[in-house]
Parts: structure tokens; sequence; C-alpha cells
């Protein structure tokens, strides 16, 4: 009964997609499009150029599970609260044994097994974000008073499309959570663009953002795979794992790549339901990022 559920959901949640959005760069639709037809599943790509606001989409408006993406979501959200004065970077944090739960991606917990430690916020988020914890992420959602305080915010910015329902602890708990956290490309791709504009956060948070995406350690053959050694490329990535049928139900990476010409390009890529393997995926991810870092390169 479950996987029969678990079929419907992904049946339902893929019937979108999209070409609503103004796209005036058919020729790299075009390529990812092309890039798409290679992955057996249903990849999703929104693109912004943040020099003047060009977009393109492929299957734009899906419905993708964002799994860890939403922790670039949260991270606005907490340093907006910073701006506000709730609380400072610095800010000791406790952190327990009961909040490092085992069987999950927690490096925060390798370094930390038997938690009771007071911790600042910074190195939590650093940990959440870089490093993708998913303890760190629901230490911060418990910080935050929950998902629908975030999802909140995140739409009073301006981006609708989006969902944030669910924990990393609840999306272990239950696979069907994973469907309720989703994200269209172009609504995270947008998300990407709010926050360069640099008119959501303060400078300091805002830099802060910035740092700790671009270095991050997660997915370093998705967005990042194929591009030159040296790009800067502000990121986060998601992952689901593979089910009990062999399927990857989402891959992802949503990132603003710095291109050598001084165009910054957002760029949200989302690859769902596809029976191959994560080094493929990667590549696909990786192939979609090198496509548009090459048209706007020499545009």
């Amino acid at each position: 009964m479950k996987q029969s559920k678990l079929a419907i959901l992904v049946e339902v949640f893929f019937l979108f997609s999209s070409p609503s959005w103004a796209q005036p760069n058919s020729a790299l639709r075009q390529q990812l499009q092309r890039v798409a037809a290679t992955t057996n599943g249903v990849l999703g790509v929104g693109v912004i150029d943040l020099s003047n606001g060009d977009t393109v989409s492929v299957n734009g408006q899906g419905h993708f599970p964002m799994q860890s993406v939403y922790k670039f979501h949260l991270a606005l959200a907490v340093m907006n609260e910073i701006d506000k004065g709730k609380w400072t970077l610095e800010q000791k944090i406790k952190v327990t044994k009961k909040d490092l739960l085992p069987n999950t991606w927690s490096p925060l917990r390798e370094k930390y097994p038997n938690g009771e430690v007071e911790l600042p916020l910074r190195e939590i988020l650093e940990y959440t974000v870089a490093q993708s914890d998913n303890n760190g992420c629901d230490i911060l959602f418990r910080l935050m008073g929950g998902t629908k305080v975030v999802d909140k915010y995140i739409k009073s910015i301006g981006i609708s499309d989006v969902n944030i329902v669910g924990t990393e602890e609840e999306m272990h708990a239950d696979d069907r959570v994973q469907f309720a956290n989703w994200s269209t490309p172009r609504s995270a791709a947008k998300l990407l663009a709010v926050f360069f504009e640099k008119k959501i956060l303060s400078k300091h948070s805002w830099d802060f953002v910035w740092n700790t995406m671009v270095s991050t350690t997660t997915g370093p053959r998705k967005i990042k795979g194929v591009l030159p050694a040296n790009a800067t490329v502000a990121h986060k990535t998601g992952y689901s794992g593979v089910n009990k049928q062999g399927i990857i139900v989402a891959t992802n990476d949503i990132g603003i790549m710095q291109l050598p010409n001084g165009k910054y390009v957002a760029i949200a890529v989302f690859l769902s339901n596809t029976p191959l393997p994560e080094a493929q995926c990667d590549r696909v991810i990786a192939e979609a990022a090198k496509v548009t870092w090459d048209y706007f390169l020499t545009k």
C-alpha cells in the first residue's frame, strides 16, 4: 500500500511542466532539453541571468522534492531573524544528545557524539548549509519555531511556488514527506535571484550566507562537476538516496555561478524519479550547468 501511494504521489507531482516564463534564450533551452532526454527520469531546470533577469526553464513549473536544498531557504529565514536582532551569529545554542539523531547524515554528530555542548549559531549554520547536516537542520527548525515559520517567511519575500512542511527527521520516518517538501525549478532560481539582489539581508548576513555556500563540500560533481576548477559557485545540494526499487527520487543542486566575464547566473537543477546511478545523475546536473555556463560566457 505504501509503495502504491508513493507511485501516485510521484505521478501527481510531475504532471506539471512549464513554458510560462518569458524565454528569450531558446538556444539554451534546446540544449537543456537535450540533457533532460538522457535522464530516464524527470529533469527540471530554472536559469536566470542576474544581470538583466533573462530566464529560461525546462519543466520549470514541476513540483520537485527539494530534499536538503531547503536548507538554503532555512538559512535565509534564520539570518532574517538575526538581522532583526533576535539572535547573533555568535549566540550559543545548547545541543543535547537527544538533538543528535543516529542513522542520518550528520558531521555535527561525528564531531560532538555525546552532545551536551553550547555551540555558536554560526557553527550550526555552517554545518547545515556547507555540509548539509541533517541534525543541524532540525536544530535550526526548532529554533525558528517549526517549518511553517520558515515557509511563511519564504513566501513573504515573493517565492510562492514552494512548500516547506517536514523536517529531516520526518522525511526519514516517512518517505512520502519528501514529496510534500517541494519547489519548482523556477521558484528556486527566483529565490537565488532575490538573495543576490542583497535587499532581504544585511551586508554582514549576506556575506555569511554567500561564503558558506561557496564553501559547500557536498555534491562536488553536480553544478561544479565539469566547470573550470577555479569556478566560484555558491550552491546547495539535495539527495534522497536510492529507494528499494532502485530509483533515485531526488538529486538536486541550486546555486549562483560567477562567470569569468563578470556575469552571475542563478541555476536550479532538480532530477527526479531516475534509475540512473548517482554518478550519472551528478553528470546530468553538471552537463546542465556547463551548457548554461558556456551559453552565458559567449553571449
